[in-house]
């Protein structure tokens, strides 16, 4: 099969400076398989049988980013391009990473070491396609009738159990691209997911990021099924397992975050707020005597549980800010009959700069409900719209900083700064947000003095 890369220029220059001094030198890995999809890819990796000193000998500027494991790194001009020697992985004792490596001048050697077939093609100009483990094959959708396959290099229990990653990277990959894990690969994946204990915080939440963040997160479904979120995410199992036996539901806690997830767009802050917001809801669950379920408060509990799951995940704290406001506000205003002034009050809590966002989680929550009472909702929801666009226009203050005067204002007029100039301004935004007209620097400069008692 005839099969030509388009290679960048500064790749296809390292390639064959290596292969000019007697080397092999292939283009590996991730980039082969995308070039194949017909996608621009992200990274370049070079794999090559040259050792790490021979590879730094015959570039100008390289760091030694990885240089014990084989990895150089080749500066050409501000962009690196990492070169790994062809290497073969000693015993695997932790799930996670080999005790040893060894280089070999095989190219076969290093690319059986590889976890997916997909993942396993090797490409340079002179030598065309290698592509040992039938990647091509697996790629091709036409070939496997439905969609392309996510199928292990070899043996799948020992590549699983070599690093326990690849089980979650299966899910991921088969999320990202659409195509269906291979039977035997399932069932290993399967058979090592608590394999993934040993799995670091890090490298879970970067691989489920992806998975979220991909075109199918609905293949969160099959690392349900395969036992991967009983280990790094049980409290995705408990909604799975919560029904919700309610006229406004037509899935369970599990399914129907499932299809808020499909239905959010893919940023990370929503994709994780779409993943947690009813998180709290088998804690929250209440049936009546008519059989019908009830969730009172589950917001406060999926705040919570939010943020012991994104700390966990080892997550900035910034995202865990978000994702948690998110969460907290995703139902705000759900059955509608809001007043201007409790929107005003809700808006200041919340911080204006959330609110797309948790519109969004609201339309994204509405698509995988049932359609009772679905007008109701809409115009719920465009009643907040409008209410909105009316506070934007006409400016009324929504924080501290919207008000006429400043600290400095009240300094300058004979207030000591202090903790009483804090409260003294909360009050008259609270003023403000029920009497917006009030927002004048006379009438909050007159009403400031009073409440310090300065004559």
């Amino acid at each position: 099969m005839s099969f030509k890369i388009d290679l960048p220029q500064n790749v296809a220059f390292i390639i064959h400076t290596l292969e000019e001094a007697g080397h092999e030198a292939y283009a590996v890995g991730g980039c082969v398989r995308d070039a194949a999809l017909g996608k621009e890819p992200n990274d370049w990796d070079i794999t090559t049988s040259a050792e790490p000193l021979e590879v730094k000998k015959l570039f100008r500027r390289t760091i030694d980013t990885g240089i014990k494991h084989g990895t150089v790194t080749i500066m050409i001009k501000n962009e690196g391009y990492e070169v790994t020697t062809y290497r073969v992985d000693g015993e695997y004792h932790d799930h996670r990473r080999p005790e040893s490596v060894q280089f070999t001048r095989c190219l076969e050697e290093d690319l059986k070491r590889r976890d997916f077939t997909i993942n396993a093609m090797a490409y340079s100009d002179s030598k065309g396609l290698v592509d040992m483990f039938h990647g091509m094959e697996d790629l091709d959708m036409e070939h496997n009738g439905v969609s392309g396959i996510i199928r292990a290099v070899g043996n799948a229990d020992e590549r699983f159990d070599e690093d326990a990653l690849r089980i979650l990277r299966a899910v991921r990959f088969a999320a990202q691209l659409g195509f269906t894990i291979e039977e035997d690969t399932a069932k290993a994946a399967a058979k090592h997911a608590p394999d993934l204990k040993a799995v670091s915080a890090e490298r879970i939440e970067t691989e489920l990021t992806k998975l979220l963040l991909s075109n199918h997160p609905e293949e969160l479904e099959v690392a349900y099924k395969l036992g991967i979120t009983k280990v790094i995410l049980p409290e995705f199992d408990r909604m799975m397992e919560t029904e919700q036996h309610t006229p406004y539901h037509k899935y369970d806690v599990g399914h129907h975050t499932i299809e808020v997830i499909r239905n959010i767009p893919a940023r990370k802050t929503l994709r994780w707020a779409a993943l947690l917001h009813d998180s709290g809801k088998p804690d929250a669950k209440t049936t009546d005597e008519a059989g019908r379920d009830h969730f009172k408060g589950h917001n406060v509990i999926s705040e919570e549980i939010a943020k012991k799951v994104l700390r966990r995940m080892k997550l900035d704290n910034q995202t865990i800010k978000d994702v948690s406001k998110i969460v907290y506000w995703h139902d705000y205003g759900l059955r509608g009959g809001l007043k201007k002034t409790t929107f005003r009050q809700a808006l200041s809590k919340m911080g204006i700069d959330y609110f797309d966002d948790i519109i969004a989680i609201r339309k994204a929550d509405m698509a995988g409900q049932s359609d009772y009472k679905k007008d109701e909702s809409i115009q719920a929801l465009n009643e907040m719209l409008e209410m909105h666009k009316e506070i934007v226009e006409a400016k009324d203050p929504l924080s501290v900083g919207d008000l006429k005067i400043t600290g400095g204002d009240l300094i300058q007029a004979g207030v000591k700064p202090g903790p009483q100039m804090g409260q003294i301004l909360k009050e008259l935004l609270e003023d403000c947000l029920g009497q917006p007209e009030h927002n004048n620097s006379e009438y909050l400069m007159k009403r400031a003095l009073k409440m310090a008692g300065v004559e």
